[in-house]
């Protein structure tokens, strides 16, 4: 691992064979960048990561992974957006996908081949999640992929929720002259899902016998997808070749709320997100996908990407 300042922020980088990761593990323990040199001497960038961001919050930048923690996509109450309600019955802020993103961590480990880190309490995080625990990241990067662990440990008398998640922008289209619509996910769920903006989950008619999408099709963007019928699913170019993988390892079957979320903020977008929660939006109210971590114990919510 090795550091140097890139758009004005120090980061670190860690190369395992043809694959290259950039991280700013203190700034809300971001994967930036993840590319391949290949044998012709070009870059394959695997994820996204915008030359020129419009912003220099890390947390709202477009591109990477971004934590989602401690709950995954919009929490809503009576119609409002931003506030759960605590194991007390109080009213509480809740930014979208939590605040891990905007938070500051600790580096625990670092190795040449992994990282972790822990997140730090502030002002937002101690009103919005009360309680005593803590919060872990850790990366493990590979030849031709990475794993991403998240922990949360327990350090209170009662149990605590979570429904945590991962918001990994990859690089789409990536060979130059093809577009979105060039190709497919393959993501066998047997119930599809519409957040609405009264926070309410909407069902998607969905063809279960189908399960090989192309990534044009408009219906994807914003759709929930879970009762996943395997713990990975995969997006390639229509003609089958160098597939990303992505995979919750979790032995199956897989809980039925876990869940696949597609994403992009419109079609000409130099990227598209393919994103492994534990359970649905707004899981605070619905509990489907909440788990609760009993007191004094760990629990983890681990993924893996590769190209292999």
């Amino acid at each position: 691992m090795e550091t140097f300042e890139y758009q004005d922020r120090k980061i670190c980088k860690w190369q395992i064979g043809a694959s290259t990761f950039l991280a700013d593990p203190a700034s809300g323990c971001r994967l930036m960048n993840w590319f391949l040199s290949m044998a012709d001497g070009s870059i394959r960038d695997v994820l996204y990561w915008p030359e020129h961001p419009e912003t220099e919050i890390i947390g709202d930048i477009y591109g990477g992974n971004p934590i989602l923690f401690p709950f995954a996509g919009r929490c809503n109450v009576d119609g409002e957006n931003g506030f759960w309600i605590d194991l007390e019955n109080e009213k509480r802020i809740m930014p979208q996908h939590g605040f891990a993103r905007h938070s500051d961590f600790e580096i625990l480990e670092s190795r040449e081949d992994r990282f972790t880190a822990k997140l730090l309490p502030n002002p937002i995080s101690e009103d919005a999640y009360p309680y005593d625990y803590e919060f872990t990241v850790t990366y493990i990067f590979e030849e031709l992929g990475l794993k991403v662990e998240l922990q949360l440990t327990n350090h209170e008398p009662f149990p605590i929720p979570w429904a945590p998640g991962h918001h990994f922008y990859f690089n789409i289209p990536w060979h130059s002259g093809l577009q979105r619509n060039d190709y497919t996910l393959h993501l066998p769920a047997k119930r599809a899902l519409r957040h609405l903006p009264d926070g309410k989950l909407e069902p998607e008619k969905l063809d279960k016998k189908k399960q090989i999408y192309s990534l044009g099709d408009p219906k994807l963007l914003n759709r929930i997808h879970l009762y996943l019928q395997s713990n990975e699913c995969k997006v390639n170019p229509a003609g089958g070749e160098e597939p990303i993988y992505i995979r919750i390892l979790e032995d199956l079957p897989l809980n039925n709320a876990r869940t696949i979320v597609t994403w992009a903020p419109d079609e000409h977008s130099p990227y598209y997100c393919v994103e492994p929660w534990m359970g649905p939006p707004n899981s605070p109210a619905h509990r489907n996908g909440l788990q609760f971590v009993n007191p004094g114990q760990s629990s983890t919510f681990t993924v893996e990407v590769s190209i292999a």
